[in-house]
């Protein structure tokens, strides 16, 4: 019997959450649903809440600063989860990872420098070093038995002096690869003799499922931690992304010392009295509640992939080995993309991220977000069921 309610429907619509409100605007309907950004339905761990309320009975909100306590919760949870040792003088609060890969692209390359991206892969990777005028090198990932894996040939190949800095999605979004030690291993000896140092995501460290371990980038070698920039958060983990706790890790000093003179510059490395506190509680208090919540998103994906097999064959899916993000292979179908859309939001009346938006090997595919209650996935899935029988119907 879980301690937590994670089948309880909890009403976000006007709460300016994104996921309900922001549809009209994304999608051109507010009655869908909802399972596109990548936040969790779930409420979050007490510890976090009950932090948050303590803290507010006090009344005072001025100037703040981390405390020790703070920083013990990271470097315990990354080396408990991680087997990772990081030391304090590494650890340096950002506002947001998005927001950090933009602020290593400023602090680290110029307008001649190529970032290298891995897609089909989380959006902003290409969004953000194009907005600050860096020219893109796709590197696409191989799509081989169901799954992912990094073209480490090709990566060579497409290598050049101006190929500056890669950035590694690890875990990997939207397909859910946890990669190997091997395979981080061989991309920091191709990054490492080229000069290419590399941003590793790794916000969805925390929901890997077993058997499956994640492997930080910047602990598999040497070469690997003198060249890297780790970002991780408990936003993903705990649900509490609108709190905004992420953090950097870098071993290397003079690329930190560079890195945290640029935060400084703009006081950018300055966290809120909510953000060090909620980070703190979920890595002292939350244990539990990540345990019980990975069970029961792991039981979703399996429902939704033994869904699909029984009533929709055309759709399958491509089992995460971490996070709650689902990517639904829809090629089958035989659908354009604008057709395969409208087919989910207009026939569906359901709000998923269209594949296209990952970049190159994105298309034929949606990405479905089964952090949210069963109940919301059963009619979502009965609603596509019903959207294309329809549609085979009609044609």
């Amino acid at each position: 019997m879980s301690k937590y309610n994670f089948d309880k429907i909890i009403d976000r619509e006007g709460t300016n959450a994104l996921k309900t409100d922001a549809l009209l605007s994304r999608y051109g309907s507010a009655d869908l649903i909802p399972l596109w950004v990548a936040d969790m339905d779930f409420l979050s761990p007490p510890a976090v809440s009950e932090a948050i309320i303590e803290r507010a009975k006090h009344g005072i909100f001025g100037y703040t600063c981390p405390s020790q306590s703070y920083y013990d919760s990271i470097i315990n949870w990354v080396g408990s989860r991680h087997n990772w040792k990081i030391e304090q003088e590494w650890l340096t609060f950002i506002p947001g990872i998005v927001k950090g890969i933009a602020f290593v692209i400023d602090c680290f390359t110029t307008k001649e420098d190529k970032v290298i991206i891995q897609p089909p892969v989380y959006h902003p990777f290409r969004i953000i070093p194009t907005l600050h005028h860096r020219p893109i090198v796709d590197n696409q990932l191989i799509l081989e038995a169901g799954q992912y894996k990094m073209d480490l040939a090709g990566l060579k190949k497409i290598i050049d002096r101006d190929c500056k800095l890669l950035i590694l999605c690890n875990p990997h979004n939207p397909g859910g690869r946890v990669w190997t030690k091997q395979e981080l291993i061989d991309i920091a000896e191709i990054c490492y003799d080229n000069n290419i140092l590399v941003i590793s995501d790794e916000i969805h460290s925390d929901l890997a499922f077993t058997p499956n371990k994640h492997v930080p980038f910047a602990n598999v070698s040497e070469k690997a931690a003198q060249n890297s920039i780790t970002f991780m958060a408990p936003s993903k983990t705990f649900n509490i992304a609108g709190i905004v706790s992420s953090y950097s890790i870098i071993p290397n000093k003079e690329l930190r010392d560079k890195f945290n003179k640029y935060l400084e510059s703009s006081e950018l490395e300055e966290g809120h009295i909510f953000a060090y506190l909620a980070a703190q509680a979920a890595y002292e208090g939350g244990g539990e509640w990540l345990s019980e919540a990975k069970n029961y998103i792991w039981n979703n994906i399996t429902f939704v992939d033994e869904y699909l097999k029984a009533n929709i064959p055309q759709i399958k899916a491509m089992i995460p080995e971490a996070s709650f993000l689902v990517w639904l292979d829809c090629r089958e179908l035989g659908l354009p993309q604008k057709e395969l859309v409208s087919l989910f939001v207009d026939d569906a009346k359901l709000a998923l991220n269209d594949g296209v938006m990952f970049g190159a090997g994105g298309a034929g595919y949606m990405r479905m977000n089964v952090g949210t209650p069963r109940a919301n996935i059963e009619k979502a899935l009965d609603n596509l069921k019903k959207a294309i029988e329809t549609k085979q119907t009609r044609s």
